[in-house]
């Protein structure tokens, strides 16, 4: 059973709901350090993950101060940020735990001389793919990156990324189920 992480009130609690502000002064972090830690604590129930977390956010969120609506709660994008971040990470820790048991193997059950054969006929069909398309399931496979990222990288629309990124998965199931000979690109005018 999770137990709840107890956190003694650091600070009186406001009464508004809408912190605007100017800049991030040292009276603005002060009222919201402390509700930004108690709830990196309870995402994360371990104080050190919190106070990283909560150590990232304010990096974040100073990078990229001139880039907010001035017009918005500082209080709720500053929450906003430290959600995002805690799911970054999860998926990224996921995703490297993943990606470790995959290369080490696990000790608990050896894979079975099917597994192996089945992973070594999906990286040969993922060889076959033309160059393009292996690049763009890389990236956002393997590399896990955005669409978006994935676009700024290859430097084209979103929904391009998108369409060749269907097509890519379409011809790899193909070529896996051994529905396809080739794999093809489809080039427009």
């Amino acid at each position: 059973m999770i137990q709840p992480v107890r956190v003694p009130p650091d600070a009186p609690a406001s009464t508004d709901d809408v912190m605007p502000a100017e800049e991030l002064s040292d009276a603005v972090l002060r009222q919201l350090l402390p509700r930004l830690r108690r709830f990196a604590l309870r995402l994360t129930r371990d104080a050190v993950a919190a106070d990283d977390l909560v150590q990232s956010t304010l990096e974040r969120a100073l990078t990229r101060w001139r880039g907010r609506r001035p017009q918005g709660d500082v209080r709720a994008w500053l929450f906003t940020i430290l959600y995002r971040q805690f799911l970054d990470t999860q998926r990224r820790s996921r995703r490297y735990t993943r990606l470790l048991s995959w290369f080490a193997g696990s000790d608990a059950a050896a894979p079975s001389a099917e597994r192996e054969v089945i992973a070594r006929s999906s990286l040969d069909v993922f060889e076959r793919l033309p160059e393009a398309q292996r690049t763009l399931l890389w990236l956002v496979s393997v590399e896990g990156m955005s669409y978006k990222a994935v676009a700024d990288v290859l430097d084209v629309p979103l929904g391009t990324v998108m369409s060749r990124l269907s097509r890519a998965r379409s011809a790899l199931r193909e070529l896996h189920e051994g529905q396809a000979g080739e794999a093809r690109l489809r080039i427009l005018k």
